[in-house]
């Protein structure tokens, strides 16, 4: 009897599992049914004390393909974004500027501190612990940091310009649990303070929405976070931040004073350069603990480029294999740099959608699905956003100009396949094979197959165009 009752609750279990599993794949075919696709700009925009935080649509079906959502931080000089968490793991790309950042996560040591000496004849002579707290890592322009879902972070603004942090949230990952859309909890200030505002950007009106997150603390009774804490009422009222009007973004006067190293350029160069003589990640015990993990990795220096091409751009990709802790996080990125009349060989990405953020300039992209079909062909520019699905290919043509852009993939190690260049999948055709299937001779099949030497990326040759200047004429 019981050994039956097993048998009918493991096949119960196996049948629900098979139903959820297929609403899931039937939910997602259905959200990655694209017949155009267009650049996205920001349509929220919410103003605080020291900066603004810029929305792209979480609603707009080519981010519900990709399972993401989008967003951007500008903060001010002595500006510091509030600790937070979020309910999936988040890849944040500095566009601008330089600063400092926490990532707290429960149990890990607190391995920065700072001690005051005692004056002889004092009680407890000796030394005493002024702060001590987790670890504190630096950033500059170019970097990308990794934070895991669920890991409380901060963010501060020690330049003296604006910082830029354009930020990937992928809900589609599995450690969210709520839902498709990402959720921030703020465990400081007074977030929905925030002003959100009907601007203009690139020429378009930004509508006004809600800030829905707020600080968690405001939901508790005051007595238990006054126990909880074992603080007067006083202080468990401040934690709330109920009368806090500066919004998320805050302002700090006389700079943030926190327990550091001193940050040294020319040494995380030198370690960067060490690092590029391994291949794979350093495993050595210390390394794997989430405590200790790296989580940042610069891509805009030109000399960590995975592809370079002098004459046409470069191509720099961080994955699980430079940077492990992104296996956790099932998350990669690259930058890209395109010189004018360059471009990069049609592709497409075989396990990962690619969110493709553009930094500066701009460039003609064509992507086409598997009908043949162009979903998109347009010129996008600076500040836009263009989803790629996976297994879509896609083009980059820099034309009159440059264009530069970072992308984020939805996979921690994506995989490109090329159309066209040295290691193609034309390439890899016998002549004959591609003189068949395109119905040209095998002199013509020689030229289309070897006529590329580049693997990614290269100039462009003019042909095309003086082509259809013949024709045209």
């Amino acid at each position: 009897m019981a050994s039956s009752w097993l048998s009918f609750s493991l096949s119960f279990l196996l049948v629900l599992h098979g139903a959820f599993a297929q609403q899931r794949y039937q939910q997602q075919q259905g959200e990655c049914q694209l017949n155009r696709l267009s650049p996205q700009e920001p349509t929220t925009r919410i103003q605080a004390e020291a900066g603004v935080t810029e929305l792209w649509d979480q609603n707009n079906q080519q981010f519900q393909c990709a399972g993401v959502s989008l967003i951007r931080h500008v903060i001010q000089s002595r500006g510091m974004l509030l600790p937070s968490y979020v309910n999936t793991p988040l890849l944040a790309y500095v566009e601008r500027g330089r600063g400092f950042y926490g990532i707290m996560q429960s149990g890990c040591p607190e391995t920065f501190q700072s001690s005051q000496q005692m004056q002889q004849g004092e009680r407890g002579a000796g030394s005493r612990f002024q702060d001590r707290h987790q670890r504190i890592g630096q950033f500059r322009q170019g970097d990308i940091i990794a934070f895991p879902a669920g890991a409380a972070h901060w963010a501060y603004n020690e330049g003296n310009e604006e910082l830029v942090l354009v930020c990937l949230e992928d809900s589609s990952n599995n450690a969210n649990q709520l839902g498709q859309f990402s959720r921030r909890f703020f465990i400081a200030g007074n977030p929905q303070q925030g002003q959100q505002q009907q601007g203009q950007y690139g020429g378009k009106s930004l509508r006004r929405e809600p800030f829905e997150s707020g600080n968690v603390f405001n939901g508790f009774d005051v007595e238990v976070l006054a126990e909880a804490f074992g603080v007067d009422r006083e202080i468990a009222r401040r934690l709330q931040g109920q009368d806090d009007q500066r919004g998320h973004i805050v302002n700090i006067q006389q700079g943030l004073r926190v327990v550091r190293p001193p940050f040294s350029q020319e040494q995380e160069e030198r370690e960067e350069r060490q690092e590029q003589g391994q291949y794979g990640p350093r495993m050595n015990g210390i390394e794997e603990t989430i405590c200790s993990a790296k989580v940042r990795q610069n891509i805009d220096n030109p000399s960590r480029a995975d592809i370079y091409n002098p004459n046409a751009g470069r191509f720099t990709t961080v994955n699980s294999l430079t940077l492990p802790i992104l296996s956790f996080l099932r998350l990669s990125a690259a930058r890209g740099v395109l010189h004018r009349d360059s471009i990069m060989a049609p592709h497409w990405v075989t396990n990962a959608h690619k969110v493709i953020y553009i930094t500066r300039g701009e460039s003609r992209i064509q992507i086409v699905d598997h009908r043949g079909q162009a979903v998109l062909d347009d010129r996008v520019r600076q500040g836009q956003v263009v989803v790629v699905p996976q297994n879509y290919a896609v083009v980059k043509h820099a034309e009159t100009e440059g264009c530069e852009w970072v992308e984020f993939n939805t996979n921690d190690n994506a995989m490109i396949n090329t159309l066209s260049g040295r290691t193609s999948a034309i390439r890899g055709l016998p002549v004959d094979v591609i003189a068949n299937s395109y119905q040209i001779s095998r002199d013509e099949a020689r030229r289309l197959k070897f006529n590329r030497e580049e693997t990614l990326i290269f100039r462009s040759s003019g042909r095309a165009r003086s082509s259809e200047r013949v024709a045209a004429a």
